[in-house]
C-alpha cells in the first residue's frame, strides 16, 4: 500500500473533472502566472480517488478502533449528528446573513445555551470561545473584569498540580501569577493547603473537576468557601464533564465560572487539529462581564445585542464554530436528560472496569474509585528496563490506539486511560488482554518493545532527534 506523491503520478493531459458550461468567454492568464508558476500534477479521476483512499488506510481514528487517550474524551461521534449539521440551511448560511434571515441558527444557539446552563448548574452562556484553551481564557477575562468593576487588582491565580496543561498558560496569558498548590496522598486537594495558601491577592482558583488523575475533587465545597470568603473566584475546567453530566451540578458546589469542550463531552469529532468549541457558562454575578454580542429572545425573535456596558468585548470575529454547535445540539436533543446522565455512568463504569482489571499488571498509583479516566505507571515494567512509551508503541502492533502518555505530571510514567462510554465491553477485554500480553513481553523479552511498532505503516521514530533537529523543509 505504499503511495508515491502527486508529483509522481500520472501523466501530462490526463484529467479527472469536467469544468461546467462557460457563459462567458475565455481569457487567458496573466504572464506572471503561467511562467515559473506551480507545476500541478495531471491526473485521471480514478487516480485520485485511489491516492486519498490509500492515505485513509493508513491513518487510525475513533471509526477504525478504541481511543483510549486519557483527558480527551476521544468517544464515538454518532453519525446522526453530522447529518443534522450538513442540513442546507445551517451549512449555508453565512455569517453575515441578517438576523431575519438567520433566525434558525440564532435560535438553535439561543437553545444550546439553555442546554448548557441547564447541565452545568449555572446561569448564562457564552458560545464565542472556539475550543477548551480559548474558553480557558475567557473565564480569566471574565474573573479580571469583575475584580476590575469592584475596584479591586489582585495578580495570583491557584492551579492545582491536577489541573490540565493549558491552565497556567491561560492564567499567564490574562496577566495572573500562576500559583502551584499540591494534591494530598489522596490524589486530591485539601482544604488545609488552600487555607493557606488562599489571600486578598489571589483572585481565585482554577480547578480541573473531576481532575486529572480521574479522581472527583470532593473538598470542592469547602475550597469554593474559603475562595468566596476571601473575594476570590472558583473557575471549573470543564473538559472532564463527561465523568459528571446529569450527576453533579456545578453551580451548586461552589463553581463560578466553567468552560466546556463541545468536541468532547457533547460527541463532536475530535482531533487533528479541530474543529472545537469551548463555550462558558457562569453565576449571575459574571453573566454582565461575558462577550459580546449577546443572543437575546423575545416574543420568538432572535438577535444579537451589543446592549452590555460591562462585556469584555469580542472574542471572534464570528460566533464560534457553529458547525460543532449544531452537532452538540442534534446530541442533547438526541438523548435527553437521562441518557447524557447515562453516558457519564457508563463512562465512569467503563473506568472502573479497566483499572480493576489492570491493577497489578501496571503499577496503580491512586488505589480508589475512579471517575471517567484511570491512571497507571511503568513501575512494574522499569525493572526489565520498558518504560511507557515502550508500552504504547507495541500496543499499535495489537490493533490499538496508544493511551496519554506521561501525562498527568504528577505520576512519573503515566499511563492515562480514558475508554470512554461508547466501547463495548468486550472490546475493553481485548484492551485490556493486548496490555496483558505486553507486559508479558517486556518481562520476556523486553527488545521486542524497545523496537515497536513493527506492523504500522510508520516504524519506530527517533523522536530526540526529531526534536533537536527538525526537518523543516516541505
Amino acid at each position: 500500500m505504499n503511495e508515491p506523491l502527486l508529483w509522481e503520478k500520472g501523466k501530462k493531459g490526463r484529467i479527472g473533472y469536467s469544468l461546467p458550461r462557460r457563459d462567458v468567454e475565455s481569457s487567458p492568464l496573466p504572464e506572471e502566472l503561467t511562467g515559473e508558476g506551480p507545476d500541478f500534477p495531471d491526473l485521471s479521476e480514478v487516480e485520485v480517488v485511489r491516492h486519498y483512499t490509500r492515505l485513509s488506510q493508513w491513518n487510525f481514528g475513533v471509526d477504525t478502533g478504541m481511543y483510549p487517550l486519557g483527558s480527551c474524551t476521544m468517544k464515538y461521534s454518532p453519525k446522526t449528528n453530522e447529518r443534522q449539521a450538513s442540513l442546507p440551511g445551517f451549512a449555508s448560511a453565512h455569517p453575515l446573513l441578517p438576523e431575519n434571515l438567520a433566525q434558525g441558527v440564532l435560535r438553535m444557539m439561543w437553545e444550546l445555551e439553555k442546554y448548557l446552563t441547564e447541565i452545568t448548574g449555572m446561569d448564562a452562556a457564552t458560545l464565542q470561545p472556539a475550543a477548551g484553551a480559548h474558553g480557558e481564557l475567557t473565564g480569566m477575562l471574565l474573573i479580571h473584569a469583575y475584580h476590575k468593576n469592584k475596584g479591586v487588582q489582585r495578580s495570583k491565580i491557584i492551579v492545582p498540580d491536577t489541573a490540565h496543561g493549558t491552565n497556567p498558560a491561560s492564567v499567564a496569558l490574562c496577566g495572573y501569577r500562576p500559583v502551584p498548590v499540591g494534591s494530598n496522598d489522596q490524589g486530591i486537594l485539601s482544604v488545609e493547603a488552600i487555607l493557606e495558601i488562599m489571600d486578598e491577592d489571589t483572585a481565585g482558583i482554577m480547578v480541573t473537576n473531576p481532575n486529572t488523575l480521574g479522581l472527583f475533587e470532593e473538598n470542592i465545597r469547602k475550597i469554593s468557601e474559603i475562595i468566596h470568603a476571601k473575594g476570590g473566584l472558583v473557575y471549573c475546567d470543564g473538559a472532564n464533564l463527561n465523568a459528571v453530566m446529569g450527576v453533579v451540578k456545578m453551580g451548586a458546589i461552589g463553581v463560578d465560572v466553567m468552560h466546556v469542550n463541545l468536541h468532547k463531552t457533547f460527541s463532536t469529532p475530535h482531533g487533528g487539529g479541530g474543529p472545537g468549541s469551548g463555550p462558558v457558562c457562569v453565576k449571575k454575578s459574571l453573566e454582565d462581564f461575558l462577550p459580546v454580542p449577546r443572543i437575546k429572545e423575545k416574543q420568538g425573535r432572535y438577535t444579537l445585542s451589543y446592549d452590555t456596558p460591562k462585556s469584555i468585548g469580542k472574542l471572534l470575529a464570528f460566533y464560534g464554530n457553529v458547525g460543532v454547535m449544531l452537532k452538540a445540539y442534534s446530541y442533547i436533543r438526541s438523548m435527553g436528560p437521562d441518557d447524557l446522565k447515562k453516558a457519564s455512568q457508563l463512562a465512569v463504569l467503563n473506568s472502573n472496569y479497566v483499572k480493576e482489571r489492570l491493577k497489578g499488571t501496571l503499577y496503580l498509583p491512586y488505589d480508589r474509585p475512579c471517575m471517567h479516566e484511570c491512571v497507571f505507571s511503568d513501575k512494574n515494567q522499569e525493572i526489565y528496563r520498558v518504560a511507557t512509551i515502550d508500552m504504547a508503541k507495541r500496543l499499535m502492533d495489537y490493533g490499538f490506539h496508544p493511551p496519554t502518555v506521561y501525562f498527568p505530571l504528577v505520576v512519573h510514567g503515566a499511563i492515562m486511560i480514558e475508554p470512554t462510554e461508547t466501547e463495548s465491553k468486550e472490546d475493553l477485554d481485548r484492551f485490556v488482554e493486548a496490555f496483558k500480553a505486553i507486559a508479558d513481553e517486556a518481562r520476556k523479552n523486553p527488545d521486542l518493545l524497545h523496537d515497536a511498532p513493527k506492523r504500522c505503516k510508520v516504524k519506530r521514530l527517533d523522536e530526540v532527534t526529531a526534536a533537536r533537529k527538525p526537518c523543516l523543509a516541505g
